[in-house]
């Protein structure tokens, strides 16, 4: 079983990383201001622009460390790897399935429906834990559109049309997201998803959220052999990760979603989180992606009953666990892929 190590955040926009034995070194103006041991990694995500040496570079492709490079916003820019892992037969069965709307299709819809399924859970489990505070009736309908959703995307054959019952089940949970935020109103607010850039401070954590996930998700494929960037939903787009946008669909709900709700409905963050720009864009200031980081970790620590497998690990590992069920059923061990179906 693979085990979760720990992923090294560089927040600061002036620290360039460097190898110094079996350290990892962060320096500012030529000066190593903290190091970190290279076997108690399993990823660096770099939000610097400074970069990284061509040494540390290959240290991290040799030892299979995910070294990712995104701004300071959160776009991702780069990803260092070495060789492919995973024999070559198992990608070359991943392309021709990719190839293949049908097959695309079968892959596709139970990721959707993990999506459907976690998202309606979600509501429910809000409706349960604080009905006096939330519009009941709402959620409740919202609820029931996802839950007729269902069967419906269970045999959809047409990944145009499967693109739509997805459409409709975004549409109804985003029209009702903003009854989940229940503390500090004021600053957070959900009225629409906005991106590039996000335009109210809700919004701002959503995307850092899947920016993370994203990369989560697509250091899993790569680690069992997949190529991130051959999807089945996410049709192919140069420099784009469009199996790790696939598999990250199951997921948003309770490792994203959820996990920026609790920020706000915990107090973790509030209105001095956040700084605005001329023309409406709303950024999270460097503390506040600190925070919003140490907490990241913390939840990819805790532990969840795996629903398919029927064991015990951390949520950190579940990317990782449902890449590997999708490389199993690509191989033909599986005879469909299971999603990750939260409960």
């Amino acid at each position: 079983m693979r085990h979760l190590l720990n992923t090294l955040f560089i927040t600061s926009e002036d620290i360039y990383l460097s190898l110094d034995g079996e350290n990892v070194v962060a320096n500012r103006e030529g000066q190593a201001v903290a190091r970190y041991p290279l076997h108690m990694l399993s990823g660096i995500l770099s939000f610097s622009y400074s970069g990284a040496s061509p040494a540390l570079m290959g240290a991290c492709a040799q030892r299979e460390i995910g070294l990712t490079f995104c701004t300071p916003r959160g776009k991702f820019l780069a990803r260092v790897s070495g060789e492919s892992s995973g024999n070559v037969l198992l990608r070359r069965m991943q392309y021709r399935m990719a190839d293949d709307p049908a097959q695309s299709c079968l892959i596709a819809r139970n990721m959707i429906f993990g999506k459907v399924y976690n998202t309606r859970w979600s509501m429910e489990r809000t409706q349960r834990d604080h009905g006096l505070r939330i519009d009941g009736a709402a959620l409740s309908g919202a609820s029931r559109v996802l839950k007729d959703l269902l069967p419906l995307i269970n045999a959809e054959t047409s990944l145009d049309s499967l693109r739509g019952l997805e459409g409709a089940g975004a549409s109804a949970y985003f029209q009702v997201l903003d009854h989940m935020i229940l503390n500090d109103k004021e600053t957070f607010s959900f009225q629409g998803r906005t991106r590039r850039p996000p335009l109210d401070p809700f919004n701002a954590l959503l995307s850092f959220s899947y920016s993370l996930l994203a990369n989560d998700c697509a250091s899993a494929l790569e680690s069992v052999g997949l190529d991130s960037y051959v999807g089945f939903l996410h049709r192919d787009r140069p420099g784009r990760t469009s199996l790790a946008l696939d598999l990250m669909e199951e997921l948003r709900p309770c490792l994203a979603d959820r996990f920026v709700l609790t920020l706000v409905n915990n107090r973790v963050v509030n209105a001095d989180s956040f700084q605005y720009r001329e023309g409406g864009a709303v950024l999270m200031r460097d503390d506040a992606r600190r925070t919003f980081l140490r907490a990241w970790q913390e939840r990819k620590r805790k532990t969840i009953t795996h629903p398919y497998l029927g064991e015990k690990l951390p949520w950190g590992l579940v990317p990782y666990i449902q890449a590997l069920l999708l490389a199993r059923y690509i191989r033909g061990d599986l005879d469909a892929y299971p999603p990750f179906l939260w409960k």
